[in-house]
């Protein structure tokens, strides 16, 4: 075979990204953290970044007195009640009894309504806060938690409680196993075979009596339950010591031990039957067990909920509309240093010259970059502002449907821009402060050849859900029929798959006694 030289002429696109236009596109994907630590980053490299500690908030007005405005204009309004987390209250009583794989309850109880064993839970109450501790508990209001960074923990907690008791030698060994395996929720995560293999390495007799018999002293430290190995232990042991005087407290043992899967299928005629009693008694054997804690209460100082810093705040113009401005708290304002811009007029070395010039063009270009991240920002904001008009007046109900496509198309960008700029964003509205991706979501026709938001159906499906007759719960087809009505056309399987994604059980497991 003979090799050939050709020459070919072809024609293509290609697009050359330039460190700028990287350093800017990787700009727009970062979070308001990520870009604090990138600036950080930059201010220690650079010598020619500084911190611009004479520039002014342009609005002079700080988030929390934005909070104060907005709390002021509305007595209902909460700044930190954010309702793209909210969740139904009693909505779904899955909330307050299920099971998990190992058939152990595993959710919080929810307080129903009681009448007549209050004194009964009054008692057992001050029987738990009257549990010895030899230090001075830590409070929220104590001025201590403010000293320094070292706050007691769970373990510390309970290693001090057992430094101030009698057990010693092999008692203590498994007792101190057994406060290493108790997780922050106040539970045993190891089993007592474990433990026990553990203690056993030292003390070769220990047995798994020694292992139950220092658990059930462990279980009656501060918070008392602590160390329990699953919730329905962690119940029976609140309903054991409860006076014997409270009438309930023998069948709600009985529940919790033989018919749990009952209670949490709902099913009270059978229970009725199992425990021959009326269905009025059930409801007060059913509020006794609900009464109950769901975790042992942790009364040890926990560190402080960091709050989300919004990177833009939604201001309301004087003709009702809505605008975009920046944080000014958000990301430190920075500068060139002028100091060393005019120290390159005396540099003589070329190595000096090049140092000087590189860093002022790497300098330029990061301001730049975070301005065009800024502008970029300020635009989809505004932009979002424009189309969800209604939900900053209204509500989650008067969300409007909206694609990525709708804001890419109205500022000429392209979608994964829009993408990029409202990942791990946050904006502060007079709703809440939401992540700027919540605003998009899929859309359902309606019978006017409109179209309505999925976060609008999932607000009408708690709405009517929450108005309910929990005797006799809505389900997914009369939930259907109802939006039917509004002229929303849903179907029975979509109405389940967004029931579900806000937390809400079926119509059997929302069904109460009364």
């Amino acid at each position: 075979m003979a090799i050939k030289h050709t020459l070919q002429l072809r024609q293509a696109q290609t697009l050359a990204l330039t460190p700028q236009l990287q350093q800017a596109i990787r700009m727009l994907q970062l979070s308001t953290l990520e870009l604090r630590e990138e600036i950080q980053q930059a201010l220690d490299s650079n010598p020619f970044l500084e911190v611009n500690e004479e520039v002014e908030n342009p609005q002079e007005k700080s988030l929390e007195e934005f909070t104060k405005e907005e709390s002021s204009a509305s007595d209902d309004f909460n700044p930190f009640d954010n309702d793209s987390s909210i969740n139904v209250a009693d909505a779904s009583l899955s909330n307050e009894i299920s099971l998990n794989e190992d058939g152990d309850i595993k959710s919080d109880l929810s307080n129903l309504e009681h009448n007549e064993v209050k004194d009964s839970y009054e008692s057992l109450s001050d029987n738990y806060t009257q549990n010895s501790r030899s230090s001075k508990a830590l409070s929220i209001d104590d001025d201590s938690i403010y000293e320094g960074h070292t706050q007691e923990t769970l373990h510390d907690h309970l290693m001090l409680q057992l430094e101030c008791s009698p057990l010693t030698g092999c008692d203590k060994e498994i007792a101190i196993t057994i406060i290493d395996a108790i997780n922050d929720s106040g539970y045993l995560t190891e089993s007592l075979e474990s433990i026990l293999d553990v203690v056993q390495r030292k003390y070769e007799d220990c047995t798994i009596e020694d292992v139950n018999i220092v658990l059930k002293v462990i279980q009656h430290y501060d918070p008392f339950g602590v160390g329990s190995r699953n919730i329905q232990e962690f119940l029976l042991l609140q309903l054991k010591e409860l006076p014997n005087s409270n009438i309930y407290k023998k069948n709600a043992i009985r529940i919790i031990e033989e018919f749990l899967p009952l209670l949490t299928n709902r099913d009270f005629r059978q229970l009725c039957q199992k425990l021959t009693v009326r269905e009025s008694a059930l409801k007060e054997i059913i509020a006794t067990i609900t009464r109950l804690k769901p975790r042992p209460e942790i009364t040890i100082v926990k560190e402080k909920s960091d709050f989300i810093i919004p990177d833009v705040i939604a201001v309301k113009n004087e003709d009702g509309t809505y605008r975009a401005e920046l944080n000014p708290s958000a990301i430190p304002a920075i500068r060139v240093n002028e100091q060393y811009k005019q120290l390159m007029v005396h540099a003589k070395k070329s190595e000096d010259v090049q140092y000087f010039k590189s860093n002022l063009q790497e300098a330029n270009w990061f301001l730049q970059s975070i301005n065009k991240r800024n502008e970029t920002l300020l635009k989809v904001a505004n932009c979002i502002l424009e189309q969800q008009q209604d939900f900053m007046d209204k509500g989650e109900s008067a969300m409007q449907a909206m694609v990525l496509n709708d804001v890419a198309s109205r500022i000429e960008m392209h979608e994964s821009t829009i993408s990029r700029i409202t990942t791990e964003k946050y904006i502060y509205t007079p709703r809440g402060t939401f992540e700027l991706k919540y605003f998009f979501s899929s859309h359902v026709n309606t019978d006017d050849g409109n179209t309505a938001s999925a976060t609008a159906i999932r607000s009408y499906i708690k709405d009517l859900i929450a108005k309910e007759n929990p005797r006799k719960p809505l389900s997914d087809n009369k939930i259907a029929e109802e939006l039917q009505n509004r002229g929303i056309m849903v179907a029975r399987r979509t109405i389940a798959k967004y029931r579900e994604s806000i937390g809400i059980a079926s119509s059997s497991q929302r069904k109460r006694l009364i």
